[in-house]
């Protein structure tokens, strides 16, 4: 008598694991850049546009955005904030800390449903140097994420010299970003993004639970900066 309790079908095969770097192709999404007039979102701006990204600045006023886009060149938008949010597929957040939790707020409609990527560092300073801040929530990507309910929220771009990208002689900078995130699709994203940039990987480095530590280490790349007159990024190795 047959056992109906054993399967006589073949074991499925087991799927192969995913190769890391098999990346999506982002070339043809819209970026915005919160606060794409300071120096950090004028510099990403600048490096994604001239990797061929279409780019969109975002400003409190929409004439200072125009007019920083006009002289990023290479297509550069400018306009408000709000505007941009709304059209753009990928949102970078390059505010200052001190208006990171109202600038989101007010435009949490405008970015429902949108990526979100978090590059803001809660840094104090004082006469001792850099250090990090105590965020409730966890972390500036946390406080995103918290603010922005209907957003896919990640962290990435902590870590880049605002110098470095804005100078146009320096055709690659040899770094890597890490990408932190609680979708894989999303964080895929935006290392796929971040390859756009010549000499620049982006890196899986965890949920987006793990923001604090990767925002708190720009603290001491700020002393190293200062002690060795640098721009000290980071680099991941064997990865």
């Amino acid at each position: 008598m047959q056992d109906w309790f054993t399967s006589t079908a073949p074991a499925a095969a087991k799927a192969a694991p995913k190769d890391p770097w098999a990346l999506p192709d982002v070339s043809h999404l819209v970026v915005g850049v919160l606060g794409g007039t300071g120096d950090q979102g004028r510099g990403l701006a600048y490096r994604l546009a001239r990797a061929g990204q279409r780019l969109i600045l975002g400003s409190r006023a929409a004439d200072r955005a125009r007019e920083a886009a006009a002289e990023l060149g290479h297509d550069v938008e400018g306009t408000d904030n709000a505007e941009c949010a709304r059209r753009s597929d990928i949102v970078i957040v390059a505010v200052p800390w001190d208006g990171h939790a109202e600038i989101l707020q007010s435009l949490r409609a405008d970015l429902a449903g949108k990526l979100v990527v978090d590059c803001v560092n809660p840094l104090g300073c004082d006469k001792q140097g850099a250090y990090a801040l105590t965020v409730p929530e966890g972390s500036a990507a946390q406080q995103a994420a918290a603010l922005l309910p209907q957003s896919r929220v990640t962290a990435a771009f902590h870590h880049l010299s605002a110098a470095l990208l804005q100078k146009p002689e320096i055709e690659k900078i040899d770094t890597d970003v890490m990408v932190l995130g609680d979708s894989r699709a999303d964080t895929d994203t935006v290392q796929a993004l971040v390859g756009r940039v010549p000499g620049i990987r982006g890196v899986y480095a965890g949920r987006l639970r793990n923001a604090h530590q990767v925002e708190s280490l720009v603290a001491n790349l700020i002393s190293a900066n200062r002690r060795y007159k640098a721009h000290a990024g980071l680099l991941v190795t064997d990865v």
